[in-house]
């Protein structure tokens, strides 16, 4: 498929995981895209692979100036901004009574203040380029299903999805579609330790119905179409890919908070 041809596209936590796969996946299609993260071995990682369809951006997420200076480099060095994409996220783990306030509040910025100044600097590049575009937010199934000691990761993520809603439609007479793509277990960087420890891998494995994580391609695919002009009538929308766990239940992980 060829959906993202002549397209420019920004990816947040691009340097790893499930941001580099879709930064991949829109290369393939057709698109520039703007690598943007704070971890420039990462990013260079990323983009070797990508050639001269890439460009990357070292700078934090939570960071406003930062995060202006990244959309800018899309305008400047490819001629607009047609989509975005905000993968970037972070997670500190602790149980509300012991959680340092600090770890809170880091997981909140990343996932939740990452994400809004990221959209309010896309959207008005989007909407500059005049033809209309799309923001994808990458939330998670946390969203919807609590876990102990991530109270401020699950509760930033359905923030994450409520934001989306309001952009969609804060945006919609723009032209700009907003939509949220709610990953389950998948195998990143971020979970592999946790995957790591055989008891708790089988434990997830039995509540999820497809008895496997999900690779980061199968998230990326799901990003792309909610970007895509297939999805051209979806707008403030969530899907949830997750192999079914959301019917399902959650592990006990209190032995690990």
């Amino acid at each position: 498929m060829n959906r993202f041809a002549n397209k420019v596209a920004l990816v947040t936590g691009a340097g790893s995981g499930i941001g580099a796969v879709v930064a991949e996946a829109l290369v393939a299609e057709g698109a520039s895209v703007v690598l943007f993260d704070l971890n420039p071995a990462g990013l260079a990682k990323t983009a070797e692979k990508l050639g001269s369809q890439a460009i990357t951006v070292t700078g934090d997420v939570t960071n406003d100036d930062d995060v202006a200076a990244a959309v800018a480099v899309a305008v400047s060095q490819f001629g607009g901004l047609h989509t975005a994409f905000n993968v970037a996220g972070a997670v500190r783990i602790g149980n509300i009574i012991d959680i340092d306030p600090l770890d809170w509040q880091f997981t909140v910025d990343v996932v939740l203040k990452g994400t809004f100044l990221t959209t309010r600097h896309a959207a008005r590049a989007i909407a500059n380029t005049g033809t209309g575009g799309s923001i994808v937010n990458v939330s998670s199934l946390n969203a919807h299903v609590p876990l102990i000691g991530g109270s401020a990761y699950a509760s930033a993520k359905a923030a994450v999805e409520s934001f989306t809603k309001c952009s969609a439609l804060e945006f919609a007479a723009a032209g700009t579609r907003v939509n949220a793509v709610l990953p389950g277990l998948v195998d990143t960087p971020m979970t592999r330790d946790l995957l790591a420890i055989d008891a708790v891998a089988q434990d997830y494995y039995k509540r999820i119905p497809a008895r496997r994580a999900a690779a980061p391609t199968e998230i990326a695919d799901s990003c792309l179409y909610l970007a895509s002009d297939q999805a051209t009538y979806v707008n403030g929308t969530s899907l949830v890919v997750d192999g079914g766990w959301e019917i399902t239940n959650y592990p006990d992980l209190s032995s690990l908070a």
